[in-house]
C-alpha cells in the first residue's frame, strides 16, 4: 500500500464516521476532499475539483428540475389519486393503490418529496375512517389499515427509486463512482437500467404488498365512503389544465428518450437500434450532402457525445423558455418553470454526490482500488459469485439500515468495483445489485428518510416496523441475486 493510499484511508474513514453520525451536515463532509486531498498530496486541487463534477451530476440536476416543474403544477397530485382511484379502495386494494402510486412517482422524483406527496393523501383516507368510529369502544376503525397503508408508503417510496437512474441520489451517485474509477469498463445506459432494475422492484413491490396486506380483509364496510371521499379530492382538482398537460408531455417525452438513446437489447437479441444510433447517421449523411472532410461526418458516430445527462439538462432547459399558457397580473406570460422553484434543488445532495466522486477518483489515483481488491481476493476466490452477490447484497442491506443510503454508496461501492477484477467477475454484476440494496432499508425510521416521515406521524409502532422491515430485508437478498443473473446480466450483456 502507498503512502497515498494509507492517507487517503485515515480521510475516507473520518468521511465515513461523520456521513453516519452526521455530526457535521452531510454536505460539509463532502467537502473535505477538496481541502484534504491536496494538503496530503493524494490529488492536486485542479484533479480534486474535477472529480466534483461528473456527467451522471447534471442527469440528476436534470431530473430534479423537472420533478419540480411537475410538483409545481400539480401534477403529481393529479397523477397519484388517478392510480389511487382505478385500483379501488377496499384494504387490500387501497393499500396496493397507494403504493403503485408512489411507487410510480418515485421513479422519477425525490423518494422524500413522493413520501411527502402522497402521507397527506394517506392520512387522509385514514381519517374519513377515524371519523365513523365506535362512540362506545373509541377504537379507530383505520387501526388495522394505518400501519400496511403507511409503511407502504415508505417501502413504495424506496423500492420505486430503485427502478430508475434519477429515482434516488444513491444510484446517481453509484453510477458516477463506477465512470470515475473505471473509465474504460462498459456503460451503464439509462435504458438497460430501466429494464432490468424495473422487474426486480416490481417483484420485491409484490412481496412487500403481501407480507403488508395478509391479514388485512379483502373488502370492508367503508369502501363507499372511501371512495366518494377520493372521489370528491379528484373533482376539486377539476380538468387539467394546460400547464399541467404540457409538463406532462415534456416528462414523457424526456422519459422516452431516456429510454431509447441506446440500442434496447436482451441478450443478443436487439430490440431497438436507438435513436442515437439514427441521429448519428443523419448527422453523417447531411455531412456528406455538404461535402465535409470525413472525419466531421464521422464524428458522432466515432464517439458517443450525447448522454442521458445531455437529455436531462436539455429537456430541464426547456421548460424556463416554454409558456405554461398562464399568464400573471401583468399579462406576462409565465414560463413552465422559473428559477425560483428550481432553485429548491436539493444542493446539499449534489455536493453529497461530488465528496463520493471524489472519494473515488483517490482510490484509483493511490491504486488503494487495486490493493482492497488484492487483500478480498483470498477469502473470497473460491466462493461462487452468487454467493458473493448475496453475502455483499446482505452486507449493504443491514449497513444501510444506520447510515445514510448515498453515504453508504459512496464509501462502499469504490471497493465493491475492486473486488471485481480479482474475482474475475464484470463489475457490473457487483456493484448494480449493491446499489440496489443500498436503498432496502426497511427496518428502521433512521435508515431512510420515507421511515422516518411515516414513522412520524405515531401510528407505527417501532417493534412492528422493525419485525416486518427485517423480513423483507432478508428477503430481498434472494430477489436481488436471481435478479442479477436472471435480468441485469441478460440485459447488460454481460458474459
Amino acid at each position: 500500500m502507498t503512502t497515498g493510499a494509507q492517507r487517503l484511508i485515515a480521510i475516507a474513514v473520518l468521511m465515513a464516521g461523520l456521513w453516519v453520525t452526521q455530526a457535521v451536515p452531510l454536505a460539509a463532509t463532502s467537502l473535505l476532499p477538496l481541502a484534504l486531498f491536496p494538503l496530503f498530496g493524494i490529488q492536486t486541487a485542479e484533479e480534486t475539483s474535477k472529480a466534483f463534477v461528473e456527467d451522471v451530476l447534471f442527469l440528476y440536476i436534470g431530473g430534479m428540475i423537472l420533478a419540480l416543474g411537475i410538483e409545481r403544477w400539480n401534477l403529481h397530485r393529479r397523477i397519484a389519486l388517478n392510480i389511487v382511484s382505478v385500483v379501488g379502495v377496499s384494504p387490500r386494494r387501497m393499500v396496493f393503490g397507494f403504493g403503485a402510486a408512489t411507487f410510480g412517482l418515485s421513479m422519477w422524483i425525490s423518494n422524500t418529496a413522493c413520501t411527502m406527496l402522497m402521507l397527506p393523501i394517506g392520512l387522509a383516507m385514514l381519517k374519513i375512517l377515524d371519523d365513523d368510529a365506535d362512540e362506545n369502544t373509541g377504537v379507530r376503525r383505520s387501526a388495522p389499515l394505518a400501519v400496511p397503508l403507511l409503511l407502504m408508503l415508505a417501502y413504495a417510496s424506496s423500492l420505486g427509486g430503485m427502478a430508475t437512474l434519477v429515482g434516488t441520489p444513491t444510484n446517481s451517485v453509484a453510477i458516477g463512482i463506477y465512470r470515475n474509477q473505471l473509465p474504460d469498463a462498459p456503460e451503464v445506459y439509462f435504458s438497460q437500467w430501466f429494464l432490468s432494475c424495473v422487474p426486480i422492484s416490481l417483484t420485491y413491490f409484490g412481496v412487500v404488498w403481501f407480507m403488508l396486506v395478509r391479514k388485512l380483509p379483502s373488502a370492508s364496510s367503508s369502501d363507499q365512503e372511501l371512495a366518494a371521499a377520493l372521489s370528491q379530492r379528484l373533482n376539486l382538482l377539476g380538468p387539467m389544465t394546460k400547464p399541467e398537460f404540457r409538463m406532462l408531455i415534456l416528462f414523457s417525452t424526456t422519459a422516452v428518450l431516456w429510454v431509447t438513446r441506446e440500442p434496447l437489447k436482451f441478450g443478443s437479441v436487439e430490440l431497438f437500434s436507438g435513436w442515437y444510433v439514427q441521429y448519428a447517421e443523419a448527422l453523417a449523411w447531411i455531412s456528406n450532402q455538404l461535402g465535409t472532410p470525413p472525419a466531421v461526418a464521422g464524428m458522432f458516430t466515432g464517439k458517443r457525445y450525447i448522454s442521458d445527462a445531455t437529455i436531462a439538462i436539455a429537456m430541464a432547459s426547456l421548460l424556463f423558455f416554454l409558456p405554461s399558457g398562464t399568464s400573471d397580473a401583468r399579462r406576462r406570460s409565465i414560463p413552465l418553470m422559473d428559477w425560483k422553484t428550481a432553485h429548491r434543488l436539493p444542493w446539499d445532495m449534489i455536493l453529497l454526490f461530488g465528496g463520493g466522486f471524489a472519494l473515488a477518483s483517490g482510490f484509483k489515483a493511490t491504486q488503494l482500488d487495486k490493493w482492497l481488491g488484492a487483500a478480498l481476493h483470498a477469502p473470497l476466490q473460491d466462493v461462487p459469485g452468487w454467493l458473493v452477490i448475496a453475502i455483499l447484497c446482505l452486507a449493504l442491506t443491514m449497513l444501510t439500515e444506520l447510515t445514510s443510503n448515498v453515504a453508504t454508496a459512496n464509501a462502499i461501492i469504490p471497493t465493491v468495483l475492486a473486488l471485481a477484477e480479482p474475482l474475475h467477475l464484470d463489475p457490473r454484476m457487483l456493484f448494480v445489485p449493491a446499489t440496489l440494496a443500498c436503498s432496502c432499508s426497511f427496518m428502521l425510521p433512521v435508515g431512510t428518510p420515507p421511515n422516518g416521515i411515516v414513522f412520524s406521524t405515531g401510528r407505527i409502532p417501532l417493534r412492528q416496523m422493525a419485525i416486518m422491515g427485517l423480513w423483507l430485508n432478508l428477503i430481498g437478498i434472494p430477489i436481488l441475486t436471481a435478479g442479477t443473473y436472471l435480468l441485469i446480466r441478460p440485459i447488460m450483456g454481460i458474459q
